[in-house]
C-alpha cells in the first residue's frame, strides 16, 4: 500500500483547538469517576490480601498504558476524527468499524454516561433530599446542561474539563493524604462481614472486571484526535502522562485505603472512599468525599459526552451511519447534532432504566474492540511498512502480544465465570452486524476519509 500521510483538514472538518494539557485532563478526567471510591469492595471480595489487590491495580494499569501507547502509534498514523473507529475501519474493514460504533454508540457510552448521572443525583441526595422522580430530573439535568456546553463549542468543554479534572485531583490528593498521615483510625463495627473468596487466577480475572471497569476511558481520546493541535506529538504526551496520573493516584489510593481499612473491613463496604474519609476527618470526612464524586463525576460525563459524538459523526462522514450525524456546526464548529441526539438517547436510558443493563455487559464488548485496535498495529506493520510512523510502539512486538494474550484470559474467563452478561455483550456485537447487513443493502457506503483499505486487507467482512 502507499505512505500514508496524516490528512489535510478540509473546511467542512473539526478544527484543532485542543492542546496537550486539554488531550491529558480529558484522559484523566474521563478515566477517574466514581469507581475508584465504590468499587474497590468488589475487588476485595475476590482478593484476600493487600499484595493481590495491590498486584491487580499495578498489572490493570500496566494493561491500560500498553493499549495506550498502541493507540499513541495509531492516533499519530492516523489522527483524524473517530479514533478507534478509524482504527477497526481501515485495519479490518467497515463491518467491524460499524459493529464498533454501534456499541459504543448504543451501550458503551451512552450506558455509561446515564450511570454516571445516575451516581450524580444519588449523591447529590446526601446534600438534597431527592425522590425517585427528583432524582431523574436532576439526572436529565445535569446532562442537558453539559450537552448544551459542548454544542457551543469544544473550547468550552475543555475548559469545564480542565476544572473538573483539577478539582477531582485535589480531592482525591486530599483524601490519599489524610489516610496516609492520619495517627490512629478509628475502629469500626462490620455488621455483615462480607465473604471473601480465596486466591485463584479465575478470582483473579473477576477482581480485573471490576478493575478495568475503573481504568475505562483511556481509549477515548483518540475520538477527539482530529481536533488535538500537533497530534502526532500531542497524542502520545497525553496518553502516557494522563494514564501515568490515573495509575499512580489508583495505587496510593489503595494502599492508603488499606492503612485505614482491613480487607474484608473494605470488602464489606459499599462507599470505601467515604468511610474512609469518615475515619480520618469525622463527621465532615463523609460530605467532603460526597462532593469530590459529585465533581469527579461531572468531570467524567463531560469528557464522556464530549468524545461519544465524535463516532457517529466520523461514521456518518463514511456513509455508515445517517448523514446528518457527519454535519459541523456552521457557527459553533462541532458536531451539534451528534450530541443533541446522543443525549436525547442517554435520557431514554436514565427514564426508563435499562441503562444499568447495558453497563454491566458494556465492559466487556468494549474489551473485545481495544483489543482489535491494539491488534491493529500489527496489521498495518504487516499492510502498510513504509506508512510515515511519527511514533513506533514501545517494546512492539511484545508489547502487543502481552496485552493480547492477557485480554483474551480475560476475555474467556468472563465467558467462563459469567456467562450470561458474557454472552450477552457478544450478543450485543452480533445485532451489531446484523445492522451492518441491512444498512449495507440500504445504503451506499463511500470511504470519505483517510485511506480506503484494500479489499484483501479487510479482514472482518
Amino acid at each position: 500500500m502507499t505512505n500514508m500521510n496524516p490528512p489535510t483538514l478540509s473546511a467542512d472538518e473539526l478544527p484543532r483547538k485542543l492542546g496537550m494539557l486539554d488531550a491529558t485532563v480529558m484522559i484523566i478526567g474521563i478515566v477517574i469517576g466514581a469507581g475508584i471510591f465504590v468499587l474497590p469492595n468488589l475487588i476485595a471480595r475476590d482478593l484476600p490480601s493487600a499484595p493481590a489487590v495491590l498486584s491487580l491495580w499495578i498489572v490493570s494499569g500496566i494493561l491500560s498504558i500498553i493499549g495506550a501507547l498502541a493507540y499513541a502509534e495509531l492516533g499519530a498514523m492516523m489522527p483524524v476524527t473517530g479514533g478507534l473507529y478509524v482504527y477497526l475501519r481501515e485495519a479490518y474493514g467497515p463491518l467491524c468499524a460499524f459493529v464498533s460504533g454501534w456499541t459504543f454508540m448504543l451501550a458503551v457510552m451512552s450506558g455509561g454516561i446515564a450511570f454516571l448521572t445516575v451516581m450524580f443525583s444519588l449523591y447529590a441526595g446526601r446534600f438534597i433530599p431527592l425522590t425517585p422522580l427528583m432524582s431523574k430530573v436532576v439526572s436529565l439535568a445535569l446532562l442537558t446542561v453539559l450537552s448544551a456546553v459542548n454544542v457551543i463549542g469544544v473550547r468550552e468543554g475543555a475548559w469545564v474539563q480542565r476544572t473538573f479534572t483539577f478539582l477531582k485531583i485535589a480531592g482525591l490528593v486530599t483524601l490519599i493524604g489524610a489516610a496516609l498521615f492520619t495517627s490512629q483510625p478509628a475502629a469500626i463495627h462490620v455488621s455483615t462481614p462480607a465473604v471473601q473468596r480465596p486466591l485463584s487466577l479465575s478470582g483473579f480475572g473477576m477482581a480485573m472486571t471490576a478493575c478495568l471497569m475503573v481504568y475505562n476511558g483511556w481509549s477515548y481520546v483518540s475520538f477527539i484526535a482530529g481536533e488535538i493541535k500537533d497530534p502526532t506529538r500531542n497524542l502520545l504526551r497525553s496518553l502516557v502522562a494522563g494514564m501515568a496520573v490515573v495509575m499512580a493516584l489508583y495505587v496510593f489510593a489503595n494502599v492508603a485505603y488499606m492503612k485505614v481499612m482491613t480487607i474484608s473491613e473494605i470488602a464489606a463496604t459499599e462507599r470505601v472512599g467515604a468511610e474512609v474519609a469518615t475515619r480520618t476527618m469525622g463527621v465532615i470526612g463523609g460530605t467532603f468525599v460526597s462532593l469530590v464524586v459529585l465533581i469527579s463525576i461531572t468531570g467524567a460525563l463531560n469528557g464522556c459526552i464530549l468524545t461519544a459524538a465524535r463516532v457517529p459523526f466520523a461514521q456518518a462522514r463514511d456513509g455508515l451511519f445517517f448523514s446528518r450525524f457527519g454535519r459541523m456546526h456552521p457557527r459553533f464548529q462541532t458536531p451539534a447534532f451528534a450530541i443533541v441526539v446522543g443525549g436525547i438517547w442517554t435520557a431514554v436510558l436514565i427514564v426508563s432504566g435499562s441503562y444499568e443493563t447495558l453497563y454491566s455487559y458494556s465492559i466487556l464488548a468494549a474489551w473485545i474492540f481495544y483489543t482489535l485496535g491494539v491488534l491493529a498495529v500489527s496489521v498495518f506493520r504487516r499492510t502498510m511498512p513504509d506508512a510515515i510512523r511519527p511514533y513506533r510502539m514501545w517494546g512492539y512486538p511484545y508489547t502487543v502480544w502481552v496485552f493480547v494474550c492477557v485480554s483474551v484470559w480475560f476475555i474467556l474467563n468472563a465467558l467462563i465465570m459469567t456467562p450470561r452478561p458474557s454472552l450477552a455483550a457478544f450478543g450485543m456485537i452480533a445485532i451489531g452486524a446484523v445492522a451492518y447487513r441491512i444498512w449495507r443493502k440500504s445504503a451506499a457506503m463511500p470511504f470519505a476519509s483517510g485511506v480506503t483499505p484494500q479489499p484483501s486487507d479487510r479482514l472482518c467482512e
